[in-house]
């Protein structure tokens, strides 16, 4: 796709051209500076691009130089140890109004304020200049602000528009705020948000937000989603019987899932003296246990990978992105407790997901056991965990 209709014709705060990969000239390193001021993302729009190859009024010029020997050059600027911190950058052979450029997209960092060669770059707007002391302490205070763990930390190409305002006024503010508290403060919305780290005081939703009650929360956190399949066998050979993916904020997610879990199990009568008691092949209450853990304890920053709920015949398989998480190990995760997600845990916790913190590895083995099931089995690495269940005898 040519590049004039994605990214637009004219310079803004994420797009700068440039007629030449020559670095530097009367202003110093002129694309160096650049890709510093994308970094640093002043706009809050997660980087922008630099087109090399295009003149000030936007027409691509006809003698830019895109050999591999011009990329690796340009490339070089992230390695040349002036600009600190490093931002992700990619260079690349693109298209613009059908002539051959060079675009090098440069992602937003996570910890601004980013320098070249001591001084601070921003682009407010269609020029690149040196940052003032009110732009380096927006950007300071954004690095502090991802500091928090990552569930509070605003999204910030989410918008209020991004969350469904009526699934938090009716089900997740009662559920975590006193009744005649919510009646007596009166505050709007957007201070009712922002208490329980929804969104931050200026009206950005946070990741717990778009999580909890958002209208896409997959959109904004790729990984934020569950994925569930049924093969009627026992492997992946097997044909597949069922196949859903579950994309809706927590509050709704909940109320699919325990249906979704209960109408897979199977029941048969089990003679207990002179009577037959009805016995699930699965305890609900070991399913919902291990499903909504695997929720509350995932990596949501650095994987794309869903919650994963494989069914097997004679098993069932749950895997979770992120392995053991602070004073967690692969070797006491049934005896100590931490919180990749904190807020989340709450969250979930107030709803009624999770009953009591640090209990749920109990609850499910004791739950398999009364019901005749083998016990959990549980496989932890540094990236995920897989909890597998067997089927009751």
């Amino acid at each position: 796709m040519d590049l004039a209709e994605v990214l637009g014709t004219q310079e803004s705060a994420w797009l700068e051209f440039k007629r030449s990969p020559k670095r530097e000239g009367r202003r110093g390193d002129a694309i160096a500076n650049a890709v510093c001021a994308m970094a640093n993302d002043l706009r809050g729009r997660g980087g922008g691009d630099i087109l090399v190859g295009v003149d000030d009024q936007g027409m691509p010029v006809d003698d830019v130089d895109v050999s591999d020997q011009a990329l690796l050059q340009l490339t070089e600027i992230r390695d040349s140890g002036l600009i600190l911190d490093r931002p992700s950058l990619t260079v690349e052979r693109s298209l613009y109004r059908g002539k051959p450029v060079i675009r090098i997209r440069v992602a937003a960092s996570a910890t601004p304020p980013v320098r070249y060669d001591g001084v601070v770059w921003v682009r407010p707007g269609p020029t690149t200049r040196k940052a003032n002391r009110e732009d380096e302490r927006v950007l300071t205070e954004r690095r502090r602000a991802r500091d928090v763990p990552f569930d509070t930390r605003p999204l910030e190409r989410a918008r209020i528009e991004d969350l469904d305002l009526d699934v938090f006024r009716h089900s997740y503010l009662p559920s975590m705020v006193a009744p005649d508290v919510i009646e007596e403060n009166g505050r709007p919305i957007g201070l009712q948000l922002s208490s329980l780290h929804l969104a931050t005081p200026g009206g950005t939703p946070t990741t717990l937000g778009v999580l909890a009650v958002g209208l896409d929360p997959s959109s904004q956190v790729p990984g934020a989603y569950v994925q569930f399949v049924r093969y009627q066998g026992d492997d992946l050979d097997a044909p597949i019987a069922d196949e859903q993916e579950l994309r809706e904020n927590l509050v709704s997610l909940a109320s699919r899932l325990e249906p979704l879990l209960r109408s897979n199990l199977r029941t048969r009568l089990v003679e207990d003296g002179f009577r037959e008691t009805p016995r699930p092949d699965y305890p609900l209450e070991a399913l919902r246990e291990l499903c909504m853990n695997a929720l509350m304890h995932r990596n949501y920053e650095t994987s794309h990978a869903p919650t994963r709920i494989v069914w097997f015949d004679d098993r069932i398989e749950i895997t979770n992105p992120g392995g053991p998480f602070g004073q967690v190990r692969d070797d006491n995760f049934d005896r100590v407790t931490d919180y990749r997600n904190p807020s989340l845990a709450a969250a979930l916790k107030g709803l009624g997901y999770v009953n009591r913190f640090g209990r749920g590895i109990g609850r499910v083995r004791r739950a398999l056991e009364d019901n005749g099931n083998p016990p959990a089995e549980f496989q932890v690495d540094e990236s995920s965990w897989v909890v597998v269940v067997r089927r009751a005898a």
